[in-house]
Order: C-alpha cells, then structure tokens, then sequence
C-alpha cells in the first residue's frame, strides 16, 4: 500500500543497508524526501549509501546521504543543520540505527555494553531532541518520529541483555516521549520479531528453524514488511496514533 508523504523531508538513521534501506525506499516511493543517514566510521558504509542513493535517483525520488554517528551530539546536530540547509526542516524521523554485541552478562565487556546502549537508545534520544528543536525554531507544526525496537525488548532474550535493555527503554522512550509532545508530534515504535535481514542471514539453520517455530504465521518477516509498517506510522493515515508499539512478529509475542 502507498501512504501520500508528499512535502515531507524524512530522516533514516542508518540507512545505507538492510531495514534501514527498504524504508528509505519505501518512504521515496510513497513521496518524501529522504536523507539516507550512514556511520562513517563503518568500513564500506558510505559505499552503501551512495549505491542506495544511486538507486532511489534512478526511480525519480530525491535523496541525499549524510555520515554522521548518532551517538555524537555535534554530529547528530551538523547532520540535521546539513538537512535543513538542502532538504529543509525534517518533519519525519526514523531511528532506525542500531548494533547488537551479543554474549552473556556475565562474560560482557563493559564497551560491548556502552557500544550498544550509545548507539540504540542514546543515538535514539540524541536524533530526537534535535528533531524536536529543529520543528521548535522552524515552527514545523507537527512531526512524525518512528523508533525501531525490537520483540527482544518485549520478550527479554538469553545473551542479549544490553541489546534487550537498549530495545526495551526504545519502547519506553516513545510513551515518554509522546506524552511530552502531545500533538506537536506523533511518537511511535515498530517492534519487529524474527525479520530476513542482514543481521540474521548468518544464524545457524537450527537456531533458525528453532525461531520459525514459534511463530504462528509460520514464517520470517521481510524488511519490506517493517518498511510497511514505518510508512504507515509516518502518514496522515495514522493520525490518531501515538505513543504506541506495533509488534511485527507474525504473532510471537501472544505465545506463552
């Protein structure tokens, strides 16, 4: 389905690959001005970038690419002053950014703890308070912020802890948050479960099969399914929705 996001400049955080890069597409498609964000200290990531915008060009959709690390506040402030400057004001923000630094707790390095809370739930806030200060000055009437959490954050998960930690203060950040803005701004969150991404194309067979198992659909969500989901949550078509979390999990999380 298409959303009209016509007029609306959109942030992606993290966007040069995976779930991120099928909702810049998804977005482009439906209208937005997209800004395919990537960290430029990642090897190959801003190769990424460039290749997506390449490709959301070519289809007849505007696009930039701006390097900028989320977990920094001068980058995250340079990143939206660049927008502002090209795009204009972002009224759609994607926290999509997000690393996981899997052990358990009692074998976790405190960087691997600090890396993944920066990166998921700081770089979360930080792109938001910016987001809000720029609609403040700018006199943006309202915009629309989707955080990507995950069905971890719900569920808890064994080894996982400070991704499950980061995830599950994303869910609790968006209520905050929404509750703050009131009708300034829609602030939602996509929980996705078991998704064919990047991050899971590596899981052994048996951990795989292990996970489909569960869920009553039967079967994987795609990253063009959340980009679905994203693109609703960004529209007009969700307009009286805020402060909550769509599970996309093909029905994991009602399992006892």
């Amino acid at each position: 389905m298409s959303y009209d996001l016509r007029g609306k400049v959109a942030l992606v955080t993290g966007s040069n690959r995976g779930i991120g890069a099928a909702i810049v597409k998804k977005l482009a498609s439906c209208g937005a001005e997209v800004v395919i964000n990537y960290p430029p200290q990642l090897p190959g990531a801003e190769e990424e970038a460039k290749l997506l915008l390449e490709e959301v060009s070519a289809m007849g959709h505007m696009a930039i690419t701006v390097g900028a690390d989320v977990t920094k506040l001068e980058e995250v402030r340079a990143m939206f002053d660049k927008i502002l400057e090209e795009l204009g004001p972002v009224t759609i923000l994607v926290n999509n950014a997000g690393i996981t630094r899997d052990t358990i707790v009692i074998r976790m390095k405190q960087e691997d703890w600090d890396a993944v809370l920066e990166v998921n739930l700081t770089g979360t806030h930080l792109c938001c308070q910016a987001a809000i200060k720029q609609m403040a000055r700018k006199k943006v009437p309202q915009i629309a912020i989707v955080n990507i959490s995950s069905l971890m954050g719900i569920t808890g998960n064994a080894g996982q802890a400070n991704y499950v930690a980061s995830k599950g203060g994303i869910i609790a950040y968006t209520k905050a948050l929404a509750l703050e803005l009131g009708k300034r701004a829609r602030v939602n969150a996509v929980a996705p479960g078991f998704i064919e991404s990047d991050m899971t194309a590596n899981f052994p067979e048996e951990l795989r099969k292990e996970y489909i198992g569960r869920i009553p659909l039967g079967r994987p969500g795609t990253i063009g399914e959340v980009a679905n989901a994203v693109a609703f949550l960004a529209s007009d078509e969700a307009s009286y929705t805020t402060g909550v979390t769509i599970n996309l999990d093909g029905g994991w999380n009602i399992l006892p």
